[in-house]
């Protein structure tokens, strides 16, 4: 029996319903069509605003510094901007997501914390052991992540080449993608050092500090040891146009090779941002100067898997010291994600391509990337999982939300759409204003082929 029907301009995978409805019933989506819409109980007619299948962002990382209670600020914030499923890194503080043990712990803090679903990344430490490599598979993990570069000897480590080599041999004929952080050591170390012995530390030396060739060489190295085993090899941040043409000469050679593109590095220009916005925009990989246009046809051509945000909503006290270099990386992106990504895509294409640009890339691939069955569609048999976007420009504030940090490289930016409602499984869980539902709705979302 439908419980609640949902009307608006459904944006589904093969096109647009005007006028349409969405039928739900236990949390599912039983029905979709247009005209004279099911009996139910309960109605809630959004008019013209787009009624787009709620994003799953692909890469957050709500746990990397209060630790797993991160999980509620981190999803109230998902579901302000109309994301309805995060997959969560495992860089989490104190302990990193490497054992059984610590990801059921995990688990029980999203049962206890989260308002939407989550999907989780496993890692390794620098000795992979390879029972708990086991231990994470059949636990769900639906993807794992190392880094080329330490940003913490314990949370965030160095995983060197041969360890990256027994850890994708493992994960053979799992299907599970093994991420990659892309960063060369030595190289950041050295352009790092050199630039602070010549006194330039302001905001504008961070990509310089961190350059190209520092990605595009670990990069490769990754592709290539992947190469030689039967692993699916991901990118998880590429901030130039070079490093995703490399990875399809991977995939071109046979190799399951996939990258990912962030938000910011669509919405932003080194050159103009960051002598603005300074720490607040420091990122890894950088933000670089003069590629938004090159990266949004990389976009346009299919040669990124999914778009992520990358969130990491640090106080405002970690992103404001005068040298770039004492500035934590990793910025707020929850809340704009969806709407900031759909004005860009507007302005480069109509309105309904981009609506529906906007649900392949923010929605339908990475639920597919990440073997999320139910998620991603608006679609009978899939979650009833809803973002209402209503047609109407508005300025985001980022102290809007009373649990987020107070600041955001994306203060004062004008989008066109604004997140309205909320749906995840059939509740509503923000209603335009506030989040309506209590920590503990979220569940965990194992991957499912």
């Amino acid at each position: 029996m439908t419980e609640l029907v949902i009307k608006g301009r459904v944006v589904t995978a093969s096109g647009l319903i005007e006028n349409g409805w969405v039928a739900v019933a236990d949390g599912m989506i039983a029905a979709v069509g247009t005209g004279k819409a099911p009996a139910a109980p309960e109605t809630q007619d959004f008019g013209a605003a787009w009624l787009l299948p709620g994003a799953v962002d692909g890469q957050t990382h709500a746990g990397s510094q209060i630790g797993f209670p991160g999980m509620a600020p981190t999803t109230k914030a998902a579901v302000i901007g109309g994301v309805t499923t995060i997959v969560d890194m495992p860089y989490d503080h104190p302990i990193p997501v490497t054992t059984a043990s610590v990801l059921q712990e995990k688990v029980r803090a999203i049962h206890q914390h989260a308002v939407c679903d989550v999907a989780l990344y496993g890692t390794v430490p620098p000795t992979p052991d390879l029972s708990d490599i086991r231990g994470l598979v059949d636990l769900g993990v639906c993807a794992f992540k190392i880094s080329s570069f330490e940003a913490h000897p314990d949370r965030f480590p160095r995983i060197d080449n041969a360890a990256t080599l027994t850890l994708l041999h493992a994960l053979e004929g799992t299907s599970l993608p093994l991420g990659l952080h892309n960063e060369d050591q030595e190289i950041v170390a050295h352009a790092t050092k050199t630039l602070k012995e010549a006194g330039k530390t302001s905001a504008e030396y961070h990509s310089q500090s961190r350059p190209p060739v520092a990605e595009l060489a670990a990069t490769g190295t990754f592709l290539e040891l992947a190469a030689s085993t039967g692993a699916h090899a991901h990118i998880v941040h590429i901030s130039v146009p070079e490093g995703f043409e490399m990875v399809r000469a991977y995939r071109d050679r046979g190799l399951q090779a996939t990258a990912e593109m962030c938000v910011h590095y669509l919405l932003f220009d080194a050159d103009i941002d960051m002598p603005r916005l300074k720490g607040l925009l420091k990122v890894n990989p950088p933000v670089r100067p003069r590629q938004m246009e090159a990266l949004w046809c990389v976009l346009e051509e299919g040669l990124c898997s999914f778009v992520s945000s990358d969130h990491s909503a640090w106080p405002l006290e970690r992103k404001t010291n005068d040298s770039i270099f004492d500035v934590a990386a990793g910025m707020p992106g929850l809340e704009v994600m969806l709407p900031a990504f759909f004005t860009a895509a507007a302005k480069r294409k109509s309105d309904v391509e981009a609506a529906l640009l906007t649900a392949s890339y923010l929605a339908d691939r990475p639920a597919r990337f990440f073997g999320l069955s139910k998620k991603g569609r608006i679609a009978p048999g899939f979650d009833a999982d809803i973002a209402v976007l209503a047609p109407e420009n508005y300025v985001y504030d980022a102290n809007a939300n009373p649990d987020g940090p107070g600041w955001s490289a994306y203060q004062g930016m004008i989008f066109s759409v604004r997140p309205s409602a909320t749906f995840v499984r059939g509740r509503k869980v923000f209603g335009g204003a506030a989040v309506t539902e209590t920590p503990g709705y979220g569940r965990y979302i194992p991957r499912r082929g």
